[in-house]
């Protein structure tokens, strides 16, 4: 006689009801317990994994020091010529004295474009004049039609700009030989 399995019953039950619709806020409150959580877990992992470590305080006046006083940076070697060497040098300034606007230089001793040019030309004003020229060229080709150098200096709030433009007119006056 042939062996018989019996019947199995499948019992049949409604799929479950979709879940409600979560309100952002809803959404928010779950999400936020859910990280809660996940940190207060990580926080005793990281508690019991590192209990073991015997550390004492650190003496953070063994730790952090300051800077070692190494003077001014040096200057880079200068452009043969003597108007891009000039704006090489207020480029110089620019970059280790700092940079200002509204005055040629204020009472930190922060000089702005002219005011740095003017420094380091050393009351060459054939050569203060010249260097202006070649800054103000080198500002209108890159930002088309500036009043004057001034001008161009104080519309900035940072020296990025400015300081760049001294460092590029440098360039742009050892390219013409000048």
């Amino acid at each position: 006689m042939p062996q018989t399995h019996p019947a199995i019953e499948t019992a049949t039950t409604a799929a479950p009801a979709p879940p409600a619709e979560l309100t952002l806020e809803e959404r928010l409150t779950l999400i936020h317990t859910e990280m809660t959580a996940r940190l207060d877990e990580a926080a005793v992992a990281y508690e019991v994994n590192t209990a073991h470590i015997d550390v004492a305080p650190a003496d953070l006046a063994d730790v952090v020091t300051g800077p070692i006083d190494t003077g001014p940076a040096p200057l880079p070697d200068l452009y043969p010529t003597p108007v891009a060497a000039l704006l090489q040098r207020a480029h110089h300034r620019l970059l280790t004295g700092g940079w200002c606007k509204d005055v040629l230089v204020d009472e930190d001793g922060a000089c702005c474009m002219l005011g740095a040019i003017r420094i380091e030309a050393r009351g060459d004003s054939g050569l203060e004049a010249s260097a202006a020229a070649v800054l103000l060229d080198a500002i209108r080709r890159k930002f088309g039609d500036v009043d004057s150098v001034p001008s161009f200096n104080d519309a900035h709030g940072t020296g990025r700009v400015p300081i760049r433009m001294v460092g590029e007119a440098a360039g742009l006056a050892d390219a013409r030989g000048l």
